[in-house]
């Protein structure tokens, strides 16, 4: 069996092997390891869902056709996608976005709604360093299990790795003589996260003479616990309405930093992209001080204040105000 910790093995122990779940596998090692593992924990209703983004020609291609033979040695279905992306600005939002639709498209044909993902406490590290630095509400990191729309498909997203480190993944491969692909764009500076990976997380650990990523990893931890209580105060101040609106003067009744955790509650569950610290203070400054009726959200989406009532446009979808 795998040698685990913390969330990892909870998972690998409870999750049904009856259920079929899609993995995402580049190839690379962390990828392949969570694939490994899962077929070493006796999962045998797998789809391997590869995307091959375009950015390296044949070497793409080559990864493409690796991957499949790794899902044939394991006697797993495959499914491969392709898209055209050029590097420059934005490229690591285009990539998210056509994986997205890819793990989508694949939802749709296996009618399987699980995703397994590689990420591991490095990816958690630099997401909450990266979130912090874009003026997120807190701490935040990825969730270990999510419901996420993907290409127009509520898929449920699971991170069995995350508290596993980039060192331990390739020890464990190594120790099984299991190879994997290496992809030289990851070390090369032409996205922020490569930056942060390469150039910011080593500055930082030299600076401060310790390991940086034990410490954001424990900080997202604690923002979710700290969510979880958000999230029960909301319930419990009853601030939302029959019709899924906020009750603006039950919200003014409230202590301020309960206040201000209902509407964040309430504007994340309306699933707005690229929710900040930003974004709440606008909306927070049209309920307190009775400004301008609406706001503008990420995503085309507006806030708007009227008759006692706040509410996000298009959330929930039946609230006609």
């Amino acid at each position: 069996m795998i040698e685990a910790r913390g969330m990892d093995d909870t998972w690998f122990k409870m999750a049904s092997r009856r259920q079929r779940y899609l993995v995402g596998v580049s190839g690379g090692a962390d990828s392949v390891a969570l694939l490994e593992m899962l077929v070493e924990a006796g999962f045998r209703k797998l789809v391997v869902c590869h995307l091959d983004h375009g950015w390296r020609g044949r070497e793409s291609r080559a990864d493409a056709r690796w991957v499949g033979r790794l899902a044939e040695r394991h006697g797993l279905d495959f499914e491969v996608g392709r898209a055209v992306l050029a590097e420059g600005p934005g490229m690591e939002a285009k990539a998210r976005e056509a994986r997205h639709e890819f793990f989508g498209s694949c939802a749709v044909r296996w009618r399987c709604p699980r995703l397994l993902l590689a990420h591991h406490a490095e990816d958690q590290a630099e997401t909450v360093l990266w979130n912090l630095l874009r003026g997120s509400h807190g701490l935040s990191g990825m969730a270990e299990r999510r419901l996420m729309r993907m290409g127009g498909r509520e898929i449920e997203v699971t991170r069995p790795l995350l508290a596993w480190r980039r060192t331990e993944l390739r020890e464990w491969l190594a120790a099984r003589n299991l190879r994997w692909r290496e992809d030289d764009t990851n070390a090369k500076p032409i996205a922020v996260r490569n930056r942060l990976r390469h150039e910011a997380m080593p500055l930082l650990e030299e600076i401060t003479g310790r390991d940086c990523t034990e410490p954001l990893v424990r900080a997202a931890a604690a923002t979710a616990e700290l969510r979880e209580i958000e999230a029960w105060a909301v319930t419990e101040a009853r601030a939302v309405d029959p019709q899924g609106r906020l009750h603006v003067g039950r919200l003014l009744s409230l202590p301020t930093a309960l206040r201000r955790s209902c509407v964040f509650a309430f504007m994340a569950a309306a699933g707005l992209p690229g929710l900040g610290r930003a974004e709440l203070d606008r909306v927070m400054a049209m309920l307190e001080t009775g400004g301008p009726p609406r706001v503008s959200l990420p995503g085309g989406r507006l806030a708007r204040r009227r008759g006692g009532r706040l509410w996000v446009d298009g959330f929930p979808a039946e609230v006609r105000p």
